[in-house]
């Protein structure tokens, strides 16, 4: 596949795809979300890039007018036994590297961490007890560096398992390509990421006007979870037009979309 340079602005066309996709087939994805968090916490870093994959490709049927299934998940460990192996080792490093960082994070602000936790689940929430907490520098340098490193660690595994299973590349191979593709479109990326937040943003605002309205605040909380649910369901149907726009078209990955 060929490289290509897309404009900053089509950051915000991706979004705005993601949830024009997510909204024809909102069951669907959400569906294949749930099915994700319950592989469980340690076997989700391992599954993520498959995961991502698998939301791919059932953006790709949702275009196409098909309901996607959690059957999408599997599909690309029935390619080649080459390409079924190098979605496992893509697994397996992103598993690793993830994993690196959260200990790192934790050597520099483990018992900060530990504090706060201890602090929240005795009930100390009122800001003039968190405040000191949140306040430590350590604290900070720790959320910094998780967040940093996870970022820094998605950049190589963006475009990779689909490399892999629609251009048949290697581990390693698709690992540089996904760079240099996320490097030449980091404008759109950076878009996309903070078009993301502003999405998510506006929707907790609106929530917590209707509910005020309403007279019924604390209903908020309540509202997250599934807030939060189709939003996530929504990004990761969102990743597959940053794909192709990335990457020359070719018939087997942009499909005709249906009406």
């Amino acid at each position: 596949m060929r490289l290509k340079l897309v404009p900053p602005r089509r950051g915000m066309v991706w979004v705005r795809d993601g949830l024009r996709v997510f909204l024809r087939k909102p069951l669907a994805f959400c569906v294949l979300f749930l099915v994700y968090l319950l592989v469980g916490p340690m076997l989700m870093l391992a599954v993520a890039p498959l995961a991502s994959l698998g939301f791919m490709i059932a953006t790709r049927q949702a275009l196409e007018g098909r309901f996607p299934f959690p059957g999408v998940f599997l599909e690309p460990l029935q390619a080649s036994r080459a390409q079924r192996w190098a979605q496992i080792r893509l697994g397996i490093t992103y598993a690793i590297a993830v994993g690196l960082v959260f200990w790192l994070s934790d050597s520099v602000g483990g018992a900060a961490f530990d504090a706060l936790r201890q602090a929240v689940s005795d009930g100390r929430t009122a800001p003039q007890e968190l405040q000191p907490l949140l306040s430590d520098p350590s604290l900070q340098y720790a959320w910094l560096l998780l967040a940093g490193g996870v970022a820094l660690i998605a950049i190589p595994f963006w475009h990779a398992p689909a490399l892999v299973h629609w251009d048949g590349q290697s581990a390693v191979k698709s690992l540089f390509f996904s760079t240099v593709a996320c490097w030449r479109n980091k404008g759109a990326l950076t878009v996309f990421a903070l078009g993301w937040g502003a999405v998510t943003m506006l929707l907790l605002m609106l929530a917590m006007t209707v509910f005020a309205v309403l007279g019924m605040p604390q209903l908020v909380f309540a509202a997250v979870t599934p807030l939060s649910l189709m939003l996530s369901a929504a990004f990761y149907a969102s990743i597959y037009f940053s794909f192709v726009d990335s990457f020359e078209p070719q018939a087997s990955t942009t499909p005709q979309e249906t009406p």
